[in-house]
């Protein structure tokens, strides 16, 4: 265990320092752990999360066809006629990429929206990075809202047997919807402070951009509702929505070439799709598996336990604000299902509602990951769209955004859900 723990923390410290060598850095700990055994043949395939990659890959695509159509460029006409500077556009785009975000994939959402952002830069002139910074935080802190925010919301609505509704009202008390929107209004402020300082006017042009073709519109918003409605399939493929944004893609590539009649209209789309990105989630997925085989999750979950004696507070406080810094650095899904039935166990030994703990468990892992370019798919993604267009993410531009939007999302979560669930 402690071999795979050190190889995990090195490959993050190099990851952190040689930002623009991340993708290979992270393959190359993964091809370790392979060879060393810590990661067994056997778990390679099942420590891949293959949906995600296939949503990336088929969003990317459709994104590509959506750029090409003007679309975003009308909805950055729109933003920019309805928000008086650019502090506000970026506030606008966080909360317009939270509210998405609460019914669909944070990956698919920052993919969704950073085009339209990028358009609004490109037109002003100004840095796109913390825009699309903000976007990604927002998308992440959404993903706990709904039963169909993110795959975690999904795995707690399952061991507890919530419906979508219970995330509204549970147990006769607002659920913990109003404990992510809470913090959402917190987290607002902290963006409309980072961008106190970008006052200049929004100029009005009066022309809006035209766009000629909707079909890659209607596509992307199709993707949307069918992210929606395969949620609350039961017993669904594991691979359900990267299919749907697959298929949808392979839609619009047929359109587009019978509407160009040139091969070009095929291959420029699938140009869009970052591989660069995608071979980082690799990588991170196979690192995650290596440590997860060697035990180092299950130790850290006994850890908590431990850590958390019999006091339900405390207990309730360790889980929470070490589900923020765990999931700061290692992916949220795989530590989510390995806490669910440490504290079902832990509520039974002790004789107590299990509900308060596992709320915290849900919005300390799942904001957690604003903590760290690194810690989650929808930062990995925004970080990708802006290399691609040239603009280098350093830490320091992450941090200073993404640390204190996450306290101030977590802390009136934590003392919500707290009063709400945890006193008697």
């Amino acid at each position: 265990m402690i071999p795979a723990l050190i190889l995990f923390a090195l490959t993050y410290v190099l990851m952190l320092t040689f930002s623009k060598y991340r993708p290979y850095i992270a393959l190359a700990s993964a091809l370790i752990f392979i060879v060393t055994g810590m990661l067994p043949l056997a778990e390679i395939w099942p420590s891949i999360d293959l949906n995600v990659l296939l949503m990336i890959a088929g969003t990317m695509g459709l994104v590509a066809l959506f750029i090409e159509s003007r679309m975003p460029e009308l909805l950055a006409d729109l933003i920019m006629e309805k928000v008086p500077n650019v502090q506000w556009a970026a506030v606008s785009l966080g909360l317009f990429a939270g509210v998405i975000s609460a019914f669909v994939d944070n990956v698919a959402t920052v993919l969704m929206i950073a085009p339209v952002a990028m358009e609004i830069c490109k037109k002003l002139k100004t840095n796109p990075v913390p825009f699309i910074i903000g976007i990604a935080v927002s998308s992440n802190l959404q993903g706990a809202a709904t039963l169909v925010g993110d795959t975690t919301a999904i795995m707690l609505g399952s061991a507890l047997d919530m419906s979508f509704m219970d995330f509204f009202w549970y147990l006769g008390k607002p659920s913990i919807f109003f404990a992510v929107e809470l913090g959402a209004v917190l987290s607002a402020m902290i963006l409309y402070f980072i961008f106190r300082k970008e006052k200049a006017p929004i100029p009005r042009s009066g022309k809006r951009t035209e766009v000629t073709d909707m079909v890659p519109t209607w596509l992307l918003g199709g993707a949307i509702v069918l992210l929606i409605l395969a949620s609350f399939l039961p017993s669904k493929p594991a691979t359900t929505n990267g299919m749907i944004c697959c298929a949808l893609l392979v839609v619009g590539l047929i359109y587009n070439f019978l509407r160009k009649k040139d091969m070009s209209a095929v291959t420029e789309p699938l140009k869009g799709i970052d591989f660069e990105t995608i071979g980082l989630l690799v990588g991170l997925f196979l690192m995650i598996g290596g440590i997860s085989a060697q035990g180092v999750i299950d130790a850290a979950a006994n850890l908590l336990a431990k850590l958390g004696g019999g006091n339900v507070f405390v207990l309730y406080t360790v889980i929470v604000w070490a589900s923020v810094i765990i999931s700061a650095f290692i992916d949220n899904i795989p530590y989510v299902a390995t806490m669910i039935p440490v504290i079902a166990g832990l509520a039974a030994a002790l004789g107590v509602d299990p509900t308060p703990l596992y709320f915290g468990l849900l919005s300390g892992a799942t904001l957690g990951g604003n903590m760290t370019p690194i810690g989650a798919s929808a930062n990995i993604t925004g970080i990708g769209i802006l290399r691609k267009a040239g603009y280098e993410v350093k830490n320091g531009d992450f941090f200073k955004i993404g640390i204190p939007f996450t306290l101030a999302a977590i802390v009136p979560a934590y003392i919500y859900i707290w009063l709400l669930y945890g006193v008697h």
